[in-house]
Order: C-alpha cells, then sequence, then structure tokens
C-alpha cells in the first residue's frame, strides 16, 4: 500500500519558487509518497516531488508523476500495488491513468449534492456497521454501498463508490451535503473483494500518512535552508535518505521492541544521544555505554542478530 499525500512549508525568507499557498501562507507544497508497514511499524518515503505554493492539491498531472517514481522502485507486480489518496486524488485523470496501469486504489471521493441526495434515498438495511481501528464494529458509524445509485459512466469501468455516516464528534461542524445530523463521507475503490467495513477501514488507515509527513519534517522537510529551487530539491532527496535509514533500521534491527514504531524525536533521545566512551585496555577497545540505555542494547542485539545471518547471493 502506497499513500499520497501533500504538505505545506513555510518559507521564512525569498526563495525560488516559493508562492503563496491555499492555506494563506508562503512556501511550498511537494506531494509525497511513503509505503505503508502497518499499524506495527513505520512507513517508507519512496518518492517526494517538491512543487511551488501555489501547486494544486489535486493536480493529476503531478500524482501521475509521483506514481511512476513509485513504480520504478517498488519490485512488485503493479496489480498488487494499492494507491491511496484522499480526495485531491479522486481526479478522472488520475483514476483512469491507475486503471490503464492496473493499480488498485482507495481515493477519496467528493460528495455533491446529486450524491447527498442519493445517500438520503438508501435503504435502511443496507447500512451495515463500521468498524474501529482495531477491527471491531463501532458505535454510531455505519457503511454502504453507493455505485448504483450514482451515474459513474464517465468514470473508469469498475469503480465502486462506499459512503460512511457517523455522528460527529462533540462541537464538530457539518457540511451542506451532510443530512440528519450524521457526517457523510466517501471514498472510491477498484477492489471487487472484502466486507464494506473492511475496505472502509483499509481506506480510513490512509490517516497514517500524516505520521510520515510529520516524521519527514522532524528529519529536515520542516524549513528548506537553501535559496535555488533545484538545491532545495536536494534536500529533500537527502531527507528521504534518512526516512530511509531509519525506517529499514527499524525493520531491521528493531523489529521485536517497541522502538519499531517511534518517530525521530524518540529515536534520536533514546538511542542516538546515548552518552558512551571508548576506551583502551589490554590491547582491546571498549565502547562502555552510560547506565540506563536499555533501548540501545535493543538496537545492538539487533545489530548482532543481523551480522550472524548468511550473507545473500
Amino acid at each position: 500500500m502506497v499513500d499520497l499525500d501533500a504538505s505545506v512549508l513555510t518559507a521564512h525568507s525569498e526563495k525560488e519558487s516559493a508562492a503563496p499557498t491555499y492555506k494563506r501562507g508562503f512556501g511550498f507544497h511537494p506531494l509525497c509518497a511513503f509505503v505503508d508497514h502497518g499499524p506495527s511499524g513505520t512507513g517508507e518515503p519512496v518518492a517526494m516531488m517538491l512543487r511551488p505554493g501555489n501547486a494544486g492539491a489535486n493536480t493529476a498531472a503531478d500524482h501521475i508523476r509521483v506514481t511512476e517514481q513509485v513504480l520504478t522502485q517498488v519490485r512488485t507486480p503493479a496489480q498488487s500495488v494499492l494507491i491511496r489518496t484522499d480526495s485531491a486524488g479522486g481526479t478522472h485523470e488520475f483514476l483512469n491513468y491507475l486503471t490503464g496501469r492496473g493499480l488498485g486504489y482507495s481515493v477519496g471521493f467528493g460528495l455533491s449534492h446529486t450524491a447527498a441526495q442519493a445517500i438520503g434515498r438508501l435503504l435502511p438495511q443496507v447500512w451495515t456497521p463500521a468498524y474501529d481501528a482495531d477491527g471491531t464494529e463501532r458505535d454510531g458509524a455505519w457503511v454502504a454501498e453507493l455505485t448504483g445509485m450514482l451515474d459513474l459512466s464517465s468514470w473508469p469501468t469498475g469503480m465502486r463508490v462506499i459512503v460512511r455516516k457517523e455522528r460527529p464528534h462533540p462541537g464538530a461542524q457539518l457540511r451542506f451535503t451532510d443530512s440528519d445530523g450524521l457526517r457523510l463521507t466517501a471514498f472510491a475503490t477498484n477492489t471487487t473483494t472484502g466486507q464494506l467495513a473492511a475496505l472502509e477501514l483499509r481506506h480510513r488507515r490512509r490517516a497514517r500518512c500524516e505520521d510520515r509527513i510529520r516524521s519527514a519534517k522532524d528529519c529536515g522537510l520542516r524549513n528548506l535552508p537553501l535559496h535555488r529551487f533545484d538545491q532545495n530539491r536536494i534536500w529533500c532527496v537527502i531527507v528521504e535518505l534518512a526516512c530511509e535509514l531509519l525506517a529499514w533500521t527499524q525493520m531491521l534491527a528493531l523489529a521485536h521492541s517497541p522502538a519499531r514504531r517511534w518517530e525521530p524525536k524518540a529515536l534520536r533521545l533514546r538511542l542516538f544521544s546515548v552518552a558512551a566512551r571508548i576506551t583502551c585496555h589490554a590491547r582491546r577497545r571498549r565502547l562502555k555505554l552510560a547506565a540506563g540505555a536499555p533501548h540501545l542494547q535493543l538496537l545492538l542485539d539487533g545489530i548482532h542478530t543481523l551480522t550472524a545471518l548468511p550473507t545473500p547471493d
């Protein structure tokens, strides 16, 4: 599963290609792609496209370009890759491209007034309980399929639309497309099997991409320090490398440790900044760790396990 999402970066000085953003700021609007390692792991960056601040969130050409970069790195058949995005990826051009490449997708689907009216015509028995994050039924949330109630002739063949309704959180404001005091959201997918609640939960888990972007910002993406646009593109590649090293360190050396899910700040505090001292005695060098560094010992144990493995061909 590959998650695509964009984020706004603030520029505090005049930089090449920095422009006003849709959040009324000034800076850049990069589009990132991360491989999702599931709830028990972090994410691995596979593409990071730096764009001016005024780049559109739903620009299909940018989504297609980033997806092409993803496919050059993912060593699996295209049919086994699932692309997840928010409603910014729910465009005709992008979905036609994904369908033509044989890729699976799960993208946000914007609800129009016509779609909201179609939801109101759904029978009560077609609604099934939605799932919580742990896979149990969620109280006050339901899902149903809306495909047969909409005119999808202009969309790719095989596209399904699944809608979710739920009681809003206290203080949340409803939109014009919401009805009966319930919040309505929808997504589109070309997956033909699986329970509706499971497909909706799979799509909702794309929110983990926000955690990956936050980790990338902790690795240097928060502020682009250079003036030229191409220089900042190289900076983004360095940030990708940093995130890549962290992700593979956690996958290989910390697979059976709580540190498998730590973000960069926790890793710096508990692993990378542990006090130590190199001493020489009896013609041997020893690395003496400071007291109270059990997490670093986990990393060393993991490295020892890796070095004991046979060398691959």
